[in-house]
């Protein structure tokens, strides 16, 4: 029988946005939820995200935004992810981004959003249902 490959998914923390408390509990809960995590750490780029999620191999990326720059640093990402040929690596975003943003942001390309408060569970959920979607996809 074949192992199940373990999801892997960055996180980062992209702009000047300077807290990464929620950050941090994300990528606890995933790592607790059997995925690998790639932590990024304060203060990314776009470019730096793109670039840390081609080198290693994630399936996810997942962002944490507080500083009110969604609108610009989102589409971005998955501008470049597309430039790169990695359009495949869905986006989920989570932080302080207003409901009013948040249809923008989706037709932009960002997969799902999870707004402050968001349970844990339901975020883990989320990537391990997506990715065995992605996995039938590919399958069938």
């Amino acid at each position: 029988m074949e192992k199940e490959q373990r999801i892997r998914v960055l996180i980062g923390k992209v702009g000047l946005d300077g807290h990464d408390r929620g950050a941090k509990v994300i990528a606890q809960a995933l790592r607790d939820a059997g995925m690998e995590v790639v932590y990024t750490g304060l203060r990314q780029t776009p470019d730096q995200i793109v670039e840390a999620a081609i080198q290693e191999d994630v399936q996810v990326i997942g962002i944490s935004i507080l500083s009110g720059a969604h609108s610009y640093l989102l589409p971005r990402i998955i501008e470049l992810l597309a430039r790169e040929g990695a359009q495949d690596i869905p986006v989920i975003a989570g932080g302080v981004i207003p409901k009013d943003d948040q249809e923008f942001l989706k037709e932009a390309g960002v997969v799902e959003i999870f707004e402050t408060g968001t349970p844990t569970g339901d975020i883990v959920t989320f990537i391990k249902e997506y990715n065995k979607g992605l996995r039938n996809d590919v399958e069938a």
